[in-house]
């Protein structure tokens, strides 16, 4: 298991935080996802042999979060 966090652009509201986790939990391999609301960062830890950081990193950016 690896753990890795992501900076994102500012988080405009707490419905944002369901809808990272929910997403990012639901991913084959992704074993515990915590989004910070007020630093505006996700935390994940995931199996690297069935999702890769890449692979998050593009789904938070398809949900309309830019990570930095």
């Amino acid at each position: 298991m690896k753990t890795i966090k992501f900076q994102l652009e500012p988080l405009s509201c707490p419905s944002c935080i369901k809808k990272i986790e929910g997403k990012l939990g639901k991913m084959s391999g992704v074993e515990e996802v915590k989004v910070m609301f007020n630093s505006s960062k996700v935390k994940a830890t995931f199996d690297q042999d069935k999702v890769t950081s890449d692979e998050l990193k593009s789904t938070i950016d398809k949900l309309g979060y830019p990570v930095i």
